[in-house]
Protein backbone atom coordinates (compact mmCIF):
# COMPACT_ATOMS: atom_id res chain seq x y z
CA UNK A 1 0.00 0.00 0.00
CA UNK A 2 1.09 3.81 -1.15
CA UNK A 3 1.52 5.90 1.91
CA UNK A 4 -1.42 8.84 1.98
CA UNK A 5 -0.91 12.55 3.11
CA UNK A 6 -4.07 13.98 4.25
CA UNK A 7 -3.51 18.11 3.16
CA UNK A 8 -5.11 21.19 3.52
CA UNK A 9 -5.34 24.46 5.64
CA UNK A 10 -5.89 24.43 8.96
CA UNK A 11 -9.70 23.51 10.31
CA UNK A 12 -10.03 21.18 7.29
CA UNK A 13 -10.02 18.17 9.04
CA UNK A 14 -6.69 16.15 8.74
CA UNK A 15 -6.90 14.44 11.91
CA UNK A 16 -10.01 13.31 11.71
CA UNK A 17 -9.81 11.69 8.07
CA UNK A 18 -6.12 10.32 8.62
CA UNK A 19 -7.33 8.65 11.53
CA UNK A 20 -10.65 7.25 9.72
CA UNK A 21 -8.36 6.33 6.91
CA UNK A 22 -5.62 4.72 8.93
CA UNK A 23 -7.84 2.50 10.63
CA UNK A 24 -10.00 1.30 7.35
CA UNK A 25 -6.58 0.71 5.19
CA UNK A 26 -4.76 -0.88 8.99
CA UNK A 27 -2.20 1.69 8.30
CA UNK A 28 -0.23 3.56 11.01
CA UNK A 29 -1.42 7.08 11.16
CA UNK A 30 1.48 10.14 11.35
CA UNK A 31 0.40 13.68 12.81
CA UNK A 32 2.45 16.11 11.72
CA UNK A 33 1.91 18.65 14.02
CA UNK A 34 3.79 15.91 16.64
CA UNK A 35 6.78 16.45 14.06
CA UNK A 36 6.70 20.66 15.05
CA UNK A 37 9.97 21.87 16.80
CA UNK A 38 9.33 24.05 19.56
CA UNK A 39 10.72 26.90 18.02
CA UNK A 40 7.67 26.72 15.60
CA UNK A 41 5.55 26.06 18.06
CA UNK A 42 6.61 28.37 20.20
CA UNK A 43 5.84 30.90 16.47
CA UNK A 44 2.38 29.78 15.98
CA UNK A 45 0.85 29.84 20.15
CA UNK A 46 2.35 33.45 19.48
CA UNK A 47 0.22 33.80 16.07
CA UNK A 48 3.44 33.98 13.34
CA UNK A 49 3.29 32.35 10.24
CA UNK A 50 5.87 29.90 9.82
CA UNK A 51 8.34 30.61 7.11
CA UNK A 52 9.49 27.95 4.18
CA UNK A 53 12.57 28.16 6.69
CA UNK A 54 10.78 27.24 9.60
CA UNK A 55 8.78 24.02 7.76
CA UNK A 56 12.40 22.96 6.43
CA UNK A 57 13.58 21.04 9.32
CA UNK A 58 9.72 19.83 10.13
CA UNK A 59 9.29 18.40 6.43
CA UNK A 60 12.82 16.23 6.47
CA UNK A 61 11.20 15.13 9.71
CA UNK A 62 7.62 13.90 7.77
CA UNK A 63 10.16 12.72 5.04
CA UNK A 64 12.09 10.52 7.01
CA UNK A 65 8.68 9.13 8.42
CA UNK A 66 7.38 8.80 5.23
CA UNK A 67 10.60 6.80 4.33
CA UNK A 68 11.35 4.20 7.19
CA UNK A 69 7.32 3.18 6.19
CA UNK A 70 7.93 0.94 3.44
CA UNK A 71 4.42 -0.56 4.10
CA UNK A 72 2.22 2.39 3.80
CA UNK A 73 1.53 5.06 6.22
CA UNK A 74 -1.36 7.88 6.48
CA UNK A 75 0.10 10.81 7.17
CA UNK A 76 -1.27 14.17 8.23
CA UNK A 77 0.90 17.36 7.17
CA UNK A 78 -0.69 20.99 6.03
CA UNK A 79 1.17 20.34 2.74
CA UNK A 80 0.51 24.03 1.08
CA UNK A 81 3.12 24.26 -1.15
CA UNK A 82 4.06 22.12 -4.23
CA UNK A 83 7.80 22.16 -3.14
CA UNK A 84 6.39 20.97 0.15
CA UNK A 85 4.56 18.15 -1.25
CA UNK A 86 7.79 17.28 -3.77
CA UNK A 87 10.07 16.86 -0.61
CA UNK A 88 7.47 14.47 0.47
CA UNK A 89 6.84 12.64 -2.85
CA UNK A 90 11.02 12.22 -2.93
CA UNK A 91 11.12 10.57 0.10
CA UNK A 92 7.81 8.04 -0.63
CA UNK A 93 7.35 6.80 -4.40
CA UNK A 94 3.80 6.66 -5.27
CA UNK A 95 3.00 8.71 -2.48
CA UNK A 96 -0.91 9.91 -2.64
CA UNK A 97 -2.47 13.33 -1.36
CA UNK A 98 -6.06 13.92 -0.55
CA UNK A 99 -6.46 17.16 -0.13
CA UNK A 100 -9.67 18.75 1.96
CA UNK A 101 -10.90 21.89 0.21
CA UNK A 102 -12.72 24.24 2.51
CA UNK A 103 -13.54 27.78 2.40
CA UNK A 104 -11.49 30.38 4.22
CA UNK A 105 -14.73 31.34 6.56
CA UNK A 106 -15.17 27.64 7.37
CA UNK A 107 -11.59 27.42 8.31
CA UNK A 108 -11.59 30.07 10.27
CA UNK A 109 -15.08 29.24 12.00
CA UNK A 110 -13.77 25.69 13.22
CA UNK A 111 -10.16 26.92 13.95
CA UNK A 112 -11.80 28.96 16.23
CA UNK A 113 -13.72 26.77 17.86
CA UNK A 114 -11.30 24.87 18.69
CA UNK A 115 -9.78 24.55 23.05
CA UNK A 116 -5.92 24.22 23.29
CA UNK A 117 -4.99 23.99 20.04
CA UNK A 118 -1.19 25.11 19.21
CA UNK A 119 -3.12 26.66 16.22
CA UNK A 120 -4.92 29.99 16.44
CA UNK A 121 -7.80 31.82 14.29
CA UNK A 122 -5.53 34.90 13.48
CA UNK A 123 -3.30 32.44 11.38
CA UNK A 124 -5.90 31.17 8.74
CA UNK A 125 -5.21 34.03 6.52
CA UNK A 126 -1.80 33.17 6.07
CA UNK A 127 -2.74 29.33 5.14
CA UNK A 128 -4.68 30.72 2.84
CA UNK A 129 -1.98 32.60 1.08
CA UNK A 130 0.44 30.01 1.24
CA UNK A 131 -1.81 27.37 -0.17
CA UNK A 132 -0.87 26.45 -4.25
CA UNK A 133 -3.53 23.69 -5.37
CA UNK A 134 -2.32 20.57 -5.69
CA UNK A 135 -5.18 19.94 -8.51
CA UNK A 136 -3.53 18.17 -11.59
CA UNK A 137 -0.75 16.83 -9.95
CA UNK A 138 -0.33 13.05 -9.68
CA UNK A 139 -1.72 11.12 -7.10
CA UNK A 140 -3.76 13.97 -5.38
CA UNK A 141 -7.54 13.21 -4.70
CA UNK A 142 -9.60 16.46 -3.55
CA UNK A 143 -12.71 16.31 -1.44
CA UNK A 144 -15.07 18.66 -0.13
CA UNK A 145 -13.73 19.16 4.00
CA UNK A 146 -17.72 19.89 4.61
CA UNK A 147 -18.89 16.41 4.03
CA UNK A 148 -20.00 14.42 6.88
CA UNK A 149 -17.02 12.42 8.10
CA UNK A 150 -18.29 8.98 7.68
CA UNK A 151 -19.37 10.43 4.10
CA UNK A 152 -15.88 12.20 3.78
CA UNK A 153 -13.82 8.59 4.38
CA UNK A 154 -15.95 6.52 2.50
CA UNK A 155 -15.66 8.32 -0.51
CA UNK A 156 -12.02 9.00 -0.70
CA UNK A 157 -11.45 5.29 -0.09
CA UNK A 158 -13.65 4.51 -3.07
CA UNK A 159 -11.08 6.30 -5.16
CA UNK A 160 -8.18 5.18 -3.05
CA UNK A 161 -9.01 1.39 -4.03
CA UNK A 162 -10.43 2.55 -7.49
CA UNK A 163 -6.95 3.88 -8.11
CA UNK A 164 -7.78 7.14 -9.09
CA UNK A 165 -4.18 9.15 -10.00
Amino acid sequence: MDSIVVMGVAGCGKSSLGAALARSLGLPLVEGDDFHPEANQQKMRAGVPLTDEDRAGWLDALAAQLAAAPDGVVLTCSALKRAYRERLRAAAPGLRFVHLVLERDEALRRVASRCAHLFPPSLVASQFATLESPAGEPGVIEVDATLPPEELAAAVLKQLQGGAR
